[in-house]
């Protein structure tokens, strides 16, 4: 079982056990579908329900029937197992990562969310932003943790 984190339990919504979720994981649209499972506090549930209300994600769970049952849990990470959606790979999984054009460029520190794209923060002589986007990333070589970037003048130069 690979755990990963999708987002935080941040509080309860009426009285019948739906929950709200915090969330800006890049796969929710596959993740939050009725019948799918996530994990609170090291405890499975299945999703019952689900719809988007403002800036949350809120579930019913299977079992889950009174705010008294899912309240002792606020405040907890939310995770899914990795091995029931083979993702090749989430953004926190390239923290770590060597950068490289033809020459090293540092290590990925970071990874920064934004409206549009994920954003990688880098550590090198300074720390510096790469766009997680096609017109920066040539190549993810996920086998010998390395992302291949495409020259920039002035990218990563004092």
């Amino acid at each position: 079982m690979k755990l990963v984190y999708i987002g935080k339990y941040v509080n309860t919504h009426g009285l019948k056990g739906e929950i709200k979720i915090l969330s800006d994981f890049e796969y929710k649209d596959k993740v939050f579908r009725i019948g799918n499972s996530i994990y609170i506090d090291n405890n499975k549930y299945k999703i019952n329900s689900y719809r988007v209300h403002k800036e949350y994600d809120m579930v019913t769970l299977d079992g889950i029937s009174n705010i008294n049952d899912i309240e002792s849990l606020k405040g907890s990470n939310v995770y899914i197992d990795n091995d029931e959606y083979n993702f090749e790979y989430v953004y926190s999984d390239l923290i770590g990562f060597s950068i490289y054009d033809d020459d090293y460029r540092g290590e990925v520190i970071d990874i920064v969310k934004s409206k549009l794209y994920p954003i990688l923060k880098v550590k090198y002589n300074k720390d510096y932003m790469i766009p997680y986007t096609d017109n920066f990333i040539d190549k993810v070589d996920l086998d010998n943790k390395k992302i291949y970037i495409k020259y920039m003048k002035g990218l990563y130069e004092d």
